[in-house]
């Protein structure tokens, strides 16, 4: 579709831009990141035909981007500039008319059926539908963009080109007109090569990424390749962490602020935080732990103050147990988005904790175990679903910095040791009448200062 040949090019004797080589294919979503002053705007201005480049060569459609004409160039590429607070007095429906300018033949430009269609068509793509008789200047910053998004698409482009489009848009309007594009590329097969800022957006909506610095290619990649630690830290000059988005297979980074460490460190999680009653064992910790846990609420990776095993009687059922357990967090005066909460039905006065202590750590272990529920779970195939009471909790506080292959490897250490626990104890399985191996509503947390 497009093809970028080692251009050189900028407003000077001296280029912006340098040795830049790149393709984007048909329906492919291409982004172009870098610091400010790193050649991004500069480099699009050069594919849309509205900046001359000084060395190499833009081919589109297989056909060098010099031999179109201006009015040819505007049937194939459609450019979407950062939104402005400027807007000249047309209504919704004129201003996106003006997109169809391209396709218009002879002196006078005649207005054809196949217009009204198109036109119609990119209204009802980008909701504008409704606001069509409104003057540009009653609508919002984001009814605005889509507007000229739908400007855009009624030049029937095969590539769009974009530069920030999410400026100035809230959170619902930047994933809204993103979606739109993106579901552009995949249905009609729109090549869409857009600037922006936020790496995060980037990495969500793009097929590839291609990294600026100092007008060069820094590196052009898929967006997992191109996001890592070490480059972004090298391009942007600041440190970042790099985690997998939770729904989707891409990255997102986020940015490591000051904070003073020392204040911390004389934080210690140790058993004068714990209170033990019949309804409930608490530790409320001074400062936000992070936390893995298989807790009712509060489970997977986070930051939490608030940790609760609660009591619930042996014949305890319950169709919705986080909505049952965020009930009870809450009439007890916990905040539920700061708690990892988990149940048990085994006294709790029997409680067993210790504190350990270490020359590079400390940690405190809190243990509530119960067996009727005692299962082998080698031979779980051959388990009825009868649950009796029972559950092993397990609670472990670590002061100290914990890595993330450290979390997952407490959380097998601690099973292991359970395991090995219930062997030495000769716990059996009721229904194998092998070794159990814990329960079948075991939960753990590993948390760390």
């Amino acid at each position: 579709m497009l093809h970028v040949e080692q251009i050189y090019g900028g407003y000077g004797e001296q280029p912006v831009i340098k040795d830049i080589t790149f393709s984007v294919k048909k329906g492919e979503f291409f982004g172009i990141l870098g610091p400010n002053g790193s050649g991004k705007t500069t480099l699009l201005k050069m594919i849309s035909g509205l900046l001359p480049f000084q060395k190499g060569s833009i081919t589109l459609q297989q056909k060098k981007l010099s031999d179109f004409s201006k009015k040819d160039l505007a049937k194939i590429i459609a450019v979407l500039p950062q939104l402005t607070m400027q807007t000249f007095p047309y209504t919704v429906k004129e201003t996106v008319a003006l997109g169809r300018y391209a396709h218009q033949q002879g002196l006078f430009q005649t207005w054809s059926n196949d217009d009204d269609h198109i036109l119609y068509k990119v209204m009802q793509q980008t909701n504008i539908v409704e606001f069509q008789d409104k003057s540009l200047h009653e609508l919002s910053g984001g009814e605005q963009q889509r507007v000229f998004l739908a400007q855009a698409l009624a030049q029937e482009p095969a590539i769009l080109l974009l530069d920030e489009p999410t400026n100035h848009l809230d959170l619902a309007h930047q994933k809204e007109l993103l979606d739109l594009l993106k579901n552009s590329t995949k249905q009609d097969g729109l090549t869409v090569i857009s600037i922006f800022h936020d790496l995060n957006l980037a990495s969500l909506y793009c097929d590839q990424l291609l990294l600026l610095h100092h007008g060069k290619t820094k590196t052009i990649a898929s967006p997992d390749r191109v996001l890592t630690e070490p480059i972004v830290k090298e391009v942007y000059q600041t440190a970042v962490k790099k985690y997998p988005h939770p729904e989707i297979p891409k990255p997102q980074l986020h940015l490591l602020p000051y904070t003073d460490k020392q204040n911390k460190d004389h934080i210690i999680i140790d058993d004068t935080l714990l209170h033990i009653q019949p309804e409930h064992i608490t530790l409320i910790s001074p400062m936000p732990l992070r936390t893995l846990s298989s807790g009712i609420c509060g489970a997977g990776i986070g930051w939490h103050t608030n940790f609760v095993n609660r009591h619930v009687d042996k014949n305890y059922n319950c169709e919705n147990h986080l909505q049952d357990m965020n009930e009870y967090l809450i009439k007890n005066d916990f905040n539920i988005y700061e708690t990892v909460g988990m149940m048990t039905a085994v006294y709790l006065e029997d409680a067993s904790f210790q504190f350990f202590k270490k020359d590079a750590f400390s940690l405190l272990v809190v243990v509530t175990a119960g067996v009727g529920n005692a299962v082998d779970s080698s031979r779980a195939i051959e388990l009825s679903a009868e649950q009796l009471m029972g559950t092993i909790n397990t609670w472990i506080f670590i002061n100290g910095y914990v890595t993330d292959e450290a979390f997952i490897q407490s959380v097998m250490t601690a099973t292991e040791a359970k395991a090995k626990a219930l062997q030495e104890l000769n716990i059996m399985d009721r229904q194998t009448n092998t070794i159990a191996t814990g329960t079948s509503t075991d939960s753990i947390l590993v948390a760390a200062t």
